[in-house]
């Protein structure tokens, strides 16, 4: 038996059914090994989205994809991908191709030390010591890659392994999904103590809980003791963010108030403002729930926290039967000033979505989207700055896993990678891409992956010109009538009216030039809708360009981005 062979045997046998990549010397065998074994691969345009894609089946599905890529290069280009990955706790295996060893360190073609690159950004990396050792480094890249933490390893495929052969070959049985564990009984105590004391509770739930599938435990925990609750950007729809204990619309207060923080599958990193003043309160008790223990403590120390290790919804159940029939009052001054601060941030928002100047703001452009879409089919992929923050607020979510953005890395290019793979692992799904203009310049040309392979995704481009902020054309031709554009364009300006809908045409998607809210808007909604469900001819993906306002920014917020912790810090609750 082949190398080949023997990798995508041991990969199926794992449990292992995408794999992402672009082919060539010395991994071209893989890929069609993989495919005669029934293992789904995906020719991609870059190695990047091809790492992004495969990592995002990963959270989706709690079992790790395959990015195959070439040696030298294609390996260095998915280094993104892993670091991601990595960020993200999201489990992936890339497989690199690499020199044959006999020419090893001779300067052969695409030489490079792909195992030592590697191991910054993965759990594990490994070449195997022969070839008969492969089914046995795939099973443990499996088990490392969803084990503990999840996150990416790194399989390293010398050509003369790949072409090689072998009789001998034992394939380890698929690895099980991973044990799950309940908390600490006396931390439990502690926990139901602090939750039983507090005046302003508060449940966050991250986007751990949505990879642990524990959406019905956590949703028990929050309805049976009334607890509020607010998601972070992958945590959404773990509980539907239509719930009425959701107070995501209060999120400054929220934090900033709260007394005791339940924090469940989340980390105290930049997007919880590292747990500090002044965004949470000086001596907030925090009860982290987590499965690594080395994430207790980070950042708020010592008797700070409540250590709950172990399975997200194993432990909310475990937390909620402790808790018994203790319910926070429905008409505590908490839940009263939550309400309020809800109420009147949805008041502020109504009225920006009602806005029909031209062009359009970000506001009124991201609710004509959401007035289109089907919330109980959608998964939607979102990236870029504004894009990103101000669809989050206001595109809302209904079910475990279907928000999938930059993540915990911050990453831009990583949507239309992402966007595949959501399609790929679940065609009923509608899944919509939406990004802002630059950052679908990071991974544009994947479309062309998506026609190739007939996904009816809905790509949406908010395109206001430019990085942040962009420049009017008449302002812009201006300026190119003054002299050397390398001196005088401001350096977050892009082309404006750039024609995405044009290029979408050209690699064989429907494409939309929209420039007005009301009718045109809902016009290419609907009419992209049909084409991506395969109601107006063959299945093909959709792009819309949206037009706005190159000067279009968010609503005025309590807090400026990362706020800094040496800010003035309260000091007690304010109700």
């Amino acid at each position: 038996m082949d190398g080949a062979t023997i990798v995508a045997k041991s990969l199926k046998s794992q449990g292992v059914d995408y794999a992402f990549g672009i082919v060539g010397i010395p991994v071209m065998e893989i890929a069609q090994a993989m495919m005669a074994e029934g293992i789904k691969y995906i020719g991609m345009r870059n190695e990047q989205s091809a790492s992004y894609a495969a990592q995002a089946i990963g959270f989706l599905s709690g079992r790790p994809a395959v990015c195959l890529v070439v040696s030298g290069p294609g390996l260095v280009h998915a280094l993104a991908g892993l670091a991601n990955a990595k960020e993200n706790c999201w489990p992936m295996i890339v497989l690199g191709g690499s020199s044959e060893t006999r020419l090893e360190n001779m300067g052969a073609f695409q030489e490079f030390p792909q195992v030592e690159a590697c191991r910054l950004y993965t759990k594990y990396t490994v070449r195997p010591p022969n070839i008969e050792q492969i089914p046995f480094v795939v099973e443990k890249a499996v088990r490392t890659s969803i084990y503990g933490r999840p996150g990416p390893c790194y399989i390293d495929l010398p050509q003369d392994f790949i072409q090689g052969t072998a009789s001998d070959v034992v394939f380890p049985p698929k690895c099980p999904d991973p044990p799950k564990s309940l908390a600490d009984p006396s931390a439990i105590l502690e926990a139901v103590g602090a939750i039983k004391a507090a005046k302003c509770p508060l449940v966050i739930v991250g986007k751990g809980a949505a990879y642990a599938r524990a959406e019905k435990e956590v949703k028990e925990l929050v309805e049976a003791h009334n607890l509020p609750f607010l998601p972070t950007p992958m945590g959404k729809g773990v509980i539907d963010d239509s719930h009425p204990q959701c107070v995501s619309a209060a999120r400054s207060h929220a934090l900033r108030s709260a007394d005791v923080i339940v924090l469940i599958g989340g980390r105290l990193n930049w997007i919880l403002h590292f747990g500090l003043p002044p965004r949470f309160l000086r001596e907030v008790k925090i009860i982290q729930i987590d499965i690594a223990a080395e994430e207790i403590g980070n950042n708020v120390h010592g008797n700070a926290t409540i250590p709950l290790v172990g399975h997200a919804g194993y432990i909310s159940r475990q937390l909620s039967h402790a808790l018994g029939t203790f319910t926070h009052p429905k008409g505590s001054p908490w839940l009263k000033v939550l309400g309020e601060k809800v109420a009147k941030a949805k008041a502020t928002s109504n009225e920006l979505y009602a806005d029909t100047t031209v062009p359009m703001s970000y506001y009124r452009a991201l609710h004509e989207v959401q007035t289109k879409l089907d919330s109980d089919k959608l998964v939607l992929v979102s990236e870029g700055a504004n894009t990103m923050d101000i669809g989050r607020t206001v595109i809302g979510n209904k079910f475990p896993r279907t928000r999938i953005d930059a993540g915990s890395f911050g990453t831009m290019g990583v949507g239309l990678g992402f966007a595949i793979a959501a399609k790929i692992y679940d065609p009923s799904k509608l899944v919509v891409c939406l990004e802002g203009d630059s950052a679908f310049g990071f991974s544009g040309m994947e479309l062309e992956s998506a026609v190739r392979h007939q996904l009816g995704i809905l790509f949406i481009v908010i395109n206001n010109n430019g990085i942040y902020a962009g420049m009017d054309e008449e302002s812009y031709n201006s300026t190119r009538e003054d002299g050397d554009m390398t001196g005088l364009l401001p350096p977050t300006i892009l082309t404006p009216n750039a024609r995405y809908d044009l290029l979408a045409e050209a690699l064989g998607a429907k494409g939309y030039f929209v420039t007005q809210p009301g009718a045109e808007f809902a016009n290419a909604m609907e009419g992209a809708l049909k084409v991506v469900s395969g109601l107006d001819g063959p299945v093909r993906p959709a792009l819309l360009n949206v037009m706005i306002s190159p000067t279009g920014q968010r609503k005025e917020q309590e807090f400026g981005w990362l706020t800094r912790s040496d800010e003035q810090e309260p000091t007690k609750s304010k109700l």
